[in-house]
């Protein structure tokens, strides 16, 4: 049973080892903000996956804290929680906000899973003790540097490389990576940076033999999706419109993707992620779990989830060391022969650094019933 005794919010700053470029700007730094709750002398830690500005989604690190703190926090006052499953039905009444939902849920589910003295993974159903690596490779300054980053890529062992894409930076690199690596699995990510308008133009990513092409157009264009998926012989696959299980369940009745992109904190926690893996095995839909730069507190999280039997490509997953040269959570993840292993240990399985963890904090939030 869990009857959360306080929460701290922490806001935190990590530098990243480069600059991650996307067609929505550059990140230099991921600013993150962590939730940790307190009950029966456990402790159990979510990450809000949310950003700095508007961009990915209408969230931000901002808009999830006081969400947080005046609105979901005081849901859960004088509660006790017999599992985390009945998360979604107690904030049901806050419409909309599912990053900030998320990072709480996850920090129950965390002490559900210390309490049960099982690791995350298998709470939720994972069957796996490892799960395949893929690595995200943002915008570069020119087509030779790129090769060259994804040529150290693919030296390291990870199993697909992931292009992000934008007018005027598509068809010249794939077509260099793809010479260089031709049968590399590789797709790419466009974020929404194209419109119904360019099916010509992205007809031509189908001579790249990609494994899909990601959110070519706006996050809240089912239609249009399906419209482009009849024109393409390349599967699309959506990140950004599958704000939900309903969601996912409208994209996959229009035809709008072959494949789904699966992020607990987009979703609005892992019950949905739990929802859209049932609904992606029932179609035969295949899944992958993104990522959002997260420390080693949202990776766990995301370790968890694509450790599930449903998910079955490649992950944007990647080790801690292609993001960051310091990390809060300990052990660190590391690429084994191209796959993270799944943290083995009670409920998420890594532990937050208390020392690493203030020297990063740039703001902290208490809240005591």
């Amino acid at each position: 049973m869990i009857r959360v005794e306080r929460a701290t919010l922490y806001l935190v700053e990590l530098p990243l080892v480069a600059p991650f470029v996307t067609s929505f700007g550059e990140e230099r730094v991921r600013r993150a903000l962590l939730v940790a709750l307190t009950s029966g002398g456990r402790t159990g830690w979510g990450e809000c996956v949310a950003g700095s500005g508007p961009w990915f989604s209408a969230e931000t690190t901002e808009t999830a804290r006081h969400m947080i703190l005046d609105f979901v926090l005081p849901l859960l006052h004088g509660r006790e929680i017999e599992q985390p499953r009945e998360f979604p039905s107690i904030v049901a009444p806050i419409r909309g906000h599912p990053m900030a939902k998320a990072a709480v849920e996850a920090a129950l589910w965390d002490l559900h899973a210390q309490a049960e003295g099982k690791p995350l993974a298998a709470l939720l159903g994972g069957t796996r003790d490892r799960v395949p690596a893929g690595v995200s490779v943002g915008i570069q300054p020119d087509v030779e540097t790129l090769v060259s980053r994804v040529a150290g890529y693919v030296a390291e062992g990870y199993k697909r490389v992931k292009l992000k894409v934008k007018p005027g930076w598509d068809l010249g690199p794939l077509a260099a990576v793809r010479e260089r690596f031709p049968d590399l699995p590789l797709s790419v990510d466009a974020n929404a940076a194209y419109a119904l308008a360019d099916r010509a133009h992205l007809r031509e990513f189908d001579r790249f033999r990609l494994l899909m092409v990601e959110q070519p157009l706006t996050y809240d264009d089912l239609v249009g999706h399906a419209r482009l998926a009849q024109a393409l012989e390349t599967p699309l696959c959506l990140d950004e419109s599958i704000s939900s299980p309903h969601r996912a369940w409208e994209a996959l009745e229009l035809s709008a993707c072959r494949i789904l992109n699966v992020k607990q904190g987009r979703l609005g926690g892992l019950s949905a992620a739990l929802e859209v893996h049932a609904l992606a095995r029932e179609r035969e839909v295949p899944l992958w779990c993104g990522g959002m730069l997260e420390t080693g507190i949202g990776r766990a999280l995301n370790v968890a989830v694509a450790s599930l039997p449903g998910f079955t490509l490649p992950h944007d997953i990647s080790a801690t060391d292609r993001y960051y040269r310091e990390d809060i959570a300990t052990p660190l993840f590391r690429l084994e022969e191209g796959h993270i292993r799944v943290p083995q240990r009670p409920g998420l399985g890594v532990e937050v650094d208390t020392a690493r963890l203030q020297r990063f904090t740039v703001r902290a939030w208490a809240w005591h019933p």
